[in-house]
């Protein structure tokens, strides 16, 4: 353990808030020049720390507050915190925080941030050794001269301090002082057994005169008493028999009160049952008024739906007949346009054939006449060149001709062929398009039957939900009712409960239902009378033992009853007692074990987890059948008895009772206001979600209705998109005939390149062929030869090509003939026929899908028609019913009251004669209670007042009575206390010796523990003194290697100090310790053999030096966590001082050293170094470097 941190406001020098930097554990110095605030620091310290500053008045505290300029400072505080790793404070914490706050008028402590007192802080601080025996663990300024200066006596009594003897002194003045008070009180004790033994022979003269008293008096007594007795014996005789008439009446008036309370709780049941019975009538007549509202609207809506499938019906009949004439020229004109298709299909094969043939005989013909032509062009030219040069030049211009040329038809052919893939496509294309449009017309019946079944099943989804809707309506109309109703009662229940309860429980209560309504809180049980159920025949005791505990409220624990309490504080909404049944704590009882004696917690039921509250309040009652039984078993058991009539009997004698009107129960009206609450909540919830359901059907419906008009929306357009459909097909099939006839004249283009391509690319091989031969002025042979077998095969061709030319121009008449008629006349005419049989209304048109939507909406709307007509009848049998049920009620109630009014009679007249019983029995009472205090005033009487006068006649005692008292009128001057007195004083005087003998006992043994503290006393010090004198002798030979140094203790017996002292440190003690007078100290600085020297004999520097040496073997002996030295090397040698900061250095190891010094070797040893600096009146330390340290200690010393 050590100081870890040290933070000062406002003390002294110190104004501003001063964080120190964390201190090592080890060895730390603090430099500063004087006055800059080094000793305010330890004085703060000290401060917390120490007595220094204890018992401080005002003007003290204020000395201590900062002053300077600026604000003035109010309050100030040192905070010490130390390491805590070692846990040497026992507070489980690794760090402890001691702060002691001071102002002009408060002085604080501080521990871990929670307010402590000193006690607490100067106890934990002896715990964690710092003993205050021992203060040298701080060392202030001017205490090391202060020892250095002290006499022998002055240190012999330092050691004693050292030892602790002050504890021994103050147990021995307590000891002397309470052996003096025994001595006084001895004497007193004397001096009253003096007076007791002159009073006691006084007495014994008194007592013969006493004794003839005494038995006359005893005879009179006596005589009294057998008056009385007989007095008492006849009055109690005729309050038995008034008691027997009373009892006989009262179980009469018990039997018809019985009676009487039975039929008003018939007559609450009936009542009930005719408020139920009038709810569920008043239910019945709304829900009548619904149906009936509801009958009238299905009634509307269904005679117009007859009206309209009526009209829709005779609509259909006409369209009938137009859509059979539809049909036959449907199936006309179908059934030529596959006649048509037919012979198309015949006719284009010999079409594509005679095509074909007529194209091969056409570029064979087109090959001839070119080789033809090309022969008769070279026999032309053979005359126009004059050499070879000249021709081939010509020939390779006409080949460069025909080459620009046959490029430009490639690239003409290469585009045709380009367009004519993208007709293609664009054919393919619209091919589909119309493909997709004549299925959605073919299929366009199908979507209109599939929207009109949509349609159904959106409007039987919204009818579904309107129906549901209006069956919660009259659900919730039929609730609000009873929820009202509900409302009422428990109003009623609640305004009942509050006659038994005060206004601020019957508000906290509310309160607390409410916050455990909003916020579902845990924990929250509710009041003991909720949360019990108990037979009627128990309900009486259970009332009277809980009291006002039936309105306490059980938690869970009791942090949940803080926050509740704060809730209610906090809002000023009444109170309310908590049970936390964590803090329950309930104590065995013994419970009588028999048959008369019944546990009544074993009577009731509850929640077993709630024992412990119900134990706390019922654990110790018991049922008894009658009041004595119940007197007897409270005192023998220490239990609290109970009848079930609600008597009560304590176990210290106090008896209570009376009559408890069953009416007003609490157990009930809690059960009533509890059940009316479950109620309320119940239906009120119970209304609440199906007004949220109400409001999720609104929701649902107003979607449903939206479906529906989509639905509704589609199945029109699909009914209204066949003829556009029918345009659109038209349009596409139109432009994909453009289409196909712009393919085949591009195809024809296609060709008539092709052919043009092939005659040129001939032509150039024959004009190569032709530069390549010999330049020859006429054919040649072959040539010529070539040139007749051409001239015959082109006659040829043509005629062949003329023939095939005919049939195909035949057969393309025939196919255009065809396709025109199923193009132009019979498709577009089937097609209007298919719109025509569409608009007219077929099979699975809109108009016949309307008339089966509203055939289908009469048929629903007929069967909600029965429906409602059977819930009205069912609705009218059941107000019958009830309304005889409720005249039945009436019936009942009407008898009931005359009932109870008879018994109301029989009760009165019976309390009228029990009155006058009563008034009798008051009187016999009254004379009964004066005989039996006559009786109790007499005394104690003798056995003979038993014995010989009870059987006395009251005539014969009563004429003895007046003699007797006569003559003890002669006997008026004795002293009747003479026994009485006597015996006091025997035992007086029998206790004063007692008490004697324990004095003295008393005053031995206070004797012997002074002398046991004498002698511990005697034991401390010397062990102290051996301990330190050992120690100082170690420390010196460390600080002077060279020397030798001890303590030496005076005794009065060596009044002249010899020079020599032996060395051994053992010596026997010759008169004990309070033979010691001093203790002295001698030492040797140059050699262990030489003589030592007193310390009067040495320098101002050996001194301190050897007071230094002391106060390390002070330490040494009890050592603390941490040590403080403020300049306790400013009086030393060089030397010296490095001895002393060598120790330093080493005894920090084992603890931690804060010092300051204007020294440089204390500085060069230093773990961590601290500067205190001084500026605008206020202090401050920051960490320096150890050459920072070094330099300033060197500048002072310049």
């Amino acid at each position: 353990m050590h100081i870890k941190q040290i933070i000062i406001q406002g003390f002294k020098s110190y104004k501003d808030q001063t964080v120190i930097e964390p201190f090592s554990p080890k060895h730390n110095v603090i430099v500063g020049r004087n006055g800059s605030g080094k000793s305010n620091f330890f004085a703060a310290i000290r401060f917390v720390l120490s007595d220094a500053y204890t018992q401080m008045g005002r003007e003290e505290r204020q000395a201590l507050l900062h002053e300077g300029s600026g604000s003035a400072v109010m309050t100030a505080y040192v905070e010490v915190i130390f390491d805590n790793l070692d846990e040497r404070f026992p507070t489980g914490t690794e760090e402890v925080v001691l702060r002691r706050t001071i102002g002009v008028k408060k002085d604080e402590y501080s521990l871990n941030r929670k307010n402590a007192t000193k006690a607490d802080v100067m106890n934990l601080l002896e715990s964690a050794g710092f003993s205050r025996s021992n203060p040298y663990y701080i060392v202030p300024q001017g205490r090391v001269t202060t020892l250095t200066n002290m006499k022998d006596q002055e240190r012999l009594n330092l050691l004693k301090e050292v030892a602790g003897t002050q504890v021994y002194e103050a147990r021995r003045t307590e000891s002397l002082r309470i052996m003096e008070d025994s001595e006084h009180k001895r004497e007193k004790t004397d001096e009253s057994m003096d007076v007791i033994s002159n009073r006691l022979a006084e007495l014994e003269e008194e007592k013969e005169e006493l004794r003839q008293y005494q038995d006359k008096d005893r005879e009179r007594r006596c005589l009294e008493y057998s008056i009385h007795h007989q007095t008492q014996v006849r009055t109690t005789r005729e309050l038995d028999q008034i008691e027997a008439l009373r009892q006989n009446g009262a179980e009469d008036t018990e039997e018809n009160s019985q009676r009487f309370i039975e039929g008003e709780q018939e007559m609450d049941a009936l009542e009930k049952s005719i408020g139920e019975e009038k709810n569920e009538l008043g239910f019945l007549k709304i829900d009548r008024q619904q149906f009936e509202e509801e009958r009238r609207t299905r009634a509307r809506n269904k005679a117009q739906l007859e009206l309209e499938v009526k009209n829709l019906a005779d609509g259909q009949s006409e369209a009938n007949q137009r859509r059979g004439q539809i049909q036959h020229d449907l199936s006309t004109v179908q059934e030529t346009i596959n006649q048509r298709e037919a012979e198309l299909a015949q006719v284009l094969p010999d079409y594509n054939r005679a095509r074909d043939e007529e194209a091969s005989i056409k570029a064979h013909l087109d090959d001839a006449e070119s080789s033809r032509r090309h022969l008769y062009d070279k026999q032309g030219r053979n005359a126009q060149f004059r050499s070879k040069k000249e021709r081939d030049q010509w020939l390779g211009q006409k080949v460069d001709d025909i080459n620009m040329t046959l490029a430009a038809n490639k690239a003409t052919a290469m585009q045709t062929t380009e367009e004519t893939s993208e007709l293609k496509s664009e054919i393919s294309g619209l091919d589909k398009d119309a493909s997709d449009l004549q299925a959605r017309l073919d299929n366009h019946s199908v979507e209109t039957q599939s929207a009109d079944n949509g349609v159904q099943q959106a409007k039987d989804h919204y009818t579904q939900l309107d129906d549901h809707r209006k069956e919660l309506l009259r659900e919730e109309a039929r609730l609000s009712q009873i929820v009202g109703n509900a409302k009422e009662q428990r109003d009623s229940a609640q305004r009942f409960l509050s006659t038994m309860m005060d206004a601020n429980t019957r508000t906290g209560l509310a309160t607390i239902r409410e916050f455990k309504g909003q916020r579902g809180y845990e924990g929250l049980y509710g009041t003991l009378g909720e949360l019990l159920e108990v037979n009627e025949k128990y309900k009486t005791p259970v009332e009277v033992t809980a009291g006002n505990s039936l309105f306490h409220y059980i938690v869970d624990n009791d942090e949940t009853s803080s926050k509740l309490s704060e809730y209610l504080t906090k809002y000023a909404r009444g109170r309310v007692t908590f049970v936390p049944l964590n803090r329950i704590r309930n104590k065995e009882v013994n419970l009588p074990q028999a048959n008369d004696a019944v546990h009544l917690l074993k009577k009731m039921k509850y929640n077993e987890d709630l024992e412990a509250a119900f134990v706390a309040v019922f654990g110790k009652t018991i049922i008894c059948p009658n009041l004595q039984i119940a007197s007897q078993y409270a005192r023998s058991h220490g239990v609290s008895a109970i009848t079930y009539d609600g008597d009560q009997a304590e176990k210290k004698g106090t008896l209570t009772g009376g009559y408890h009107d069953p009416r007003h129960s609490r157990l009930d009206a809690l059960r009533n206001a509890g059940k009316w609450n479950d109620e309320y909540d119940k239906n009120n919830s119970r209304l609440e979600d199906i007004r949220r359901q109400v409001q999720d059907l609104d929701q649902q419906i107003t979607r449903a209705l939206g479906e529906l008009q989509k639905v509704k929306q589609k199945r029109d357009q699909i009914s209204d998109s066949y003829g556009p459909l029918r345009q659109e097909l038209q349009g596409k099939r139109a432009e994909l005939q453009q289409k196909k006839d712009e393919l085949e004249r591009m195809q024809l283009r296609k060709e008539s390149i092709d052919l043009e391509v092939r005659r040129q690319a001939q032509e150039q091989q024959a004009y190569e062929t032709e530069r390549s031969s010999p330049f020859q002025k006429a054919l040649s042979d072959s040539e010529e030869q070539r040139l007749q077998t051409l001239s015959t095969t082109v006659q040829t061709l043509k005629r062949q090509y003329t023939e095939l030319a005919g049939t195909r121009s035949q057969a393309e008449e025939r196919k255009s003939g065809l396709e025109a008629e199923l193009r132009v006349s019979l498709r577009p005419r089937m097609e209007q026929l298919k719109a025509q049989a569409m608009e007219s209304g077929g099979g699975d048109s809109a108009p016949s899908g309307r008339l089966r939507e509203a055939q289908r909406e009469l048929q629903r709307t007929e069967k909600a028609f029965r429906s409602i007509e059977e819930k009205l009848r069912s609705n009218e049998t059941a107000t019958e019913q009830r309304n005889n049920r409720l005249a039945e009620l009436e019936k009942a109630k009407a008898e009931k009251q005359r009932e109870l009014e008879e018994i109301a009679k029989a009760i009165h007249s019976q309390e009228r004669r029990l009155e006058k019983s009563l008034t009798r029995k008051a009187q016999l009472k009254e004379e009964l209670a004066e005989c039996s205090r006559s009786i109790r005033d007499l005394g104690v009487l003798p056995e003979e007042a038993f014995q010989k006068y009870e059987n006395m006649s009251l005539e014969r005692a009563m004429s003895r009575l007046p003699k007797v008292k006569s003559a003890l009128k002669k006997y008026s001057h004795v002293n009747k206390k003479a026994f009485e007195q006597y015996n006091s004083f025997t035992k007086q005087r029998d206790l004063l010796i007692k008490r004697r003998k324990e004095l003295a006992d008393g005053q031995q043994s206070i004797t012997d523990l002074i002398q046991v503290l004498d002698q511990r006393k005697d034991e401390a010090i010397e062990r102290t003194f051996k301990q330190v004198s050992k120690e100082f002798a170690t420390i010196f030979e460390k600080l002077v290697p060279a020397g030798k140094g001890r303590l030496i203790i005076q005794r009065k017996s060596d009044r002249a100090v010899r020079a020599q002292e032996e060395e051994s440190e053992d010596e026997e003690r010759r008169d004990g310790v309070e033979n010691y007078q001093g203790v002295g100290i001698s030492v040797s600085f140059n050699s262990k053999h030489d003589e030592q020297q007193r310390i009067q004999q040495l320098s101002g520097g050996q001194k301190s030096l050897c007071a230094l040496a002391l106060v390390f073997a002070i330490q040494a002996c009890d050592p603390a966590p941490f040590y403080l030295f403020d300049e306790i090397d400013a009086n030393l040698d060089a030397q010296y001082r490095t001895a002393v900061a060598q120790m330093l250095q080493e005894s920090s190891e084992s603890g931690q050293f804060i010092c300051t010094t204007f020294r440089p070797e204390m500085v060069q040893v230093a773990e961590k170094c601290y500067g205190v600096s001084y500026s605008n009146k206020t202090s401050s330390i920051d960490v320096v470097s150890t050459d920072d340290a070094l330099g300033f200690v060197e500048e002072q010393r310049q």
